[in-house]
């Protein structure tokens, strides 16, 4: 059963760090929810790699859920060291964080801040297990959902919220506008305790990232919190002749040993750097197409239901997405409530839905300039001498 909100349900479907971060907020408010996650366990997949988290985003969301000294026992200011190259190796940029500088954008594991929202949420809050097959209407305009999962079990709510990322199956309800591949295929990959097993390597990458942009490719190499430093390779191509790369390839992805084989020609011009954090990689090669949803996506405010994060405004991964979806979630809580935080506040269906129109306008506007943002940087990366293009972007010019 979803938690109560002054008598109404409110579910959240996916357990990100966008709907983790809205069931906190409003928890603290006396307000408590379900999330149901496909996932079977907090333990049931890895997580990824490393977000930076910004001062005015997800840094904001994370005080106003009085999470922050949790978030500075996992945050690593010296994650925002950065060194951009081109792929002869010549440095265009490079960024190095003083000790005892304002963390602005420090970086946290994404395991880390799973696991700080999901410890700081009341037990019981998060529904394993249940990946969501159908969401039907009680009644036409009247805000209620009955919830249906794979799993077969149902549970009903007033408020439903969708979370569940760039494959949501919330926002079909919503919007018929689906993520468009970007022209770019990534491959990634991880270099376990890299200071232990290829320290002249863990030296090159240094304490945060390691960027190297070619014609064509780029390389992005970034320390996390566990020890390890997960690799990204990025190839780039027309936005409506690319989609098929990962399968055309012929790149063996079910054989980490000859991907790795395969994906090394592909940077026989490359610094030996690449080269070799390439070769390091052990244990599974993942290739991803690169999605997003239109810039500036709208869409018909529907009662009881809406969207936060990827589910409703996917960009391109150039380190805003999470934040977004924290910042959204911080919207949402706060119209859900008022600026009191006082759950008394929201007194029923129709109030709740006052609150989801007002926040669906903040939300268009702030993440249609955030997506726009994200565009520019991609392309940035992805045009003829992007790597000069993206050091004359850092360096404010």
């Amino acid at each position: 059963m979803a938690g109560t909100a002054g008598g109404v349900d409110v579910a959240i479907v996916g357990g990100g760090p966008g709907g983790l971060t809205l069931a906190r907020l409003l928890a603290v408010r006396g307000i408590r929810t379900t999330v149901y996650e496909r996932d079977a366990g907090p333990a049931a997949r890895t997580q990824g790699g490393t977000l930076d988290l910004h001062a005015d985003t997800g840094q904001l969301a994370l005080r106003a859920a009085g999470l922050t000294r949790a978030f500075r026992r996992y945050a690593r200011p010296e994650g925002e060291d950065m060194r951009l190259l081109d792929h002869t190796g010549t440095l265009l940029h490079r960024d190095d964080t003083p000790d005892g500088a304002p963390a602005l954008r420090p970086e946290i594991d994404r395991a880390d801040l799973r696991d700080l929202l999901l410890d700081s949420l009341p037990s019981g809050t998060v529904a394993w297990g249940r990946a969501l097959r159908t969401a039907t209407p009680v009644q036409e305009g009247s805000g209620g959902w009955q919830l249906e999962f794979t799993d077969g079990s149902r549970a009903d709510c007033d408020l439903l919220i969708g979370a569940d990322g760039a494959r949501s199956r919330v926002r079909p309800l919503l919007t018929p506008a689906v993520p468009d591949h970007l022209g770019v295929n990534t491959v990634e990959g991880a270099v376990p305790a890299i200071d232990l097993t290829h320290p002249e390597l863990a030296a090159v990458v240094g304490r945060g990232s390691y960027w190297v942009i070619g014609q064509g490719r780029s390389l992005a190499a970034q320390r996390c919190g566990d020890g390890s430093v997960r690799v990204g390779l990025s190839f780039y191509g027309p936005a409506d002749g690319a989609a098929d790369w990962l399968t055309t390839c012929g790149i063996p992805f079910d054989r980490p040993d000859a991907a790795r084989a395969a994906l090394l020609p592909l940077f026989a011009d490359w610094t030996p750097e690449c080269r070799a954090l390439i070769a390091a990689c052990t244990g599974p090669l993942t290739p991803r197409p690169l999605t997003a949803l239109p810039v500036g996506l709208r869409w018909p405010h529907r009662p009881g239901l809406t969207l936060l994060g990827d589910a409703a405004h996917l960009m391109p991964p150039v380190g805003v997405g999470a934040n977004a979806a924290m910042r959204d979630a911080l919207e949402l809580a706060t119209a859900l409530t008022g600026e009191t935080g006082d759950a008394g506040d929201t007194g029923g269906a129709e109030d709740a839905d006052a609150a989801l129109r007002a926040y669906e306008e903040e939300m268009f506007t702030r993440t249609a300039r955030a997506a726009d943002g994200a565009a520019r940087i991609l392309a940035m990366m992805t045009a003829p001498g992007g790597a000069q293009a993206v050091a004359a972007f850092f360096r404010g010019e």
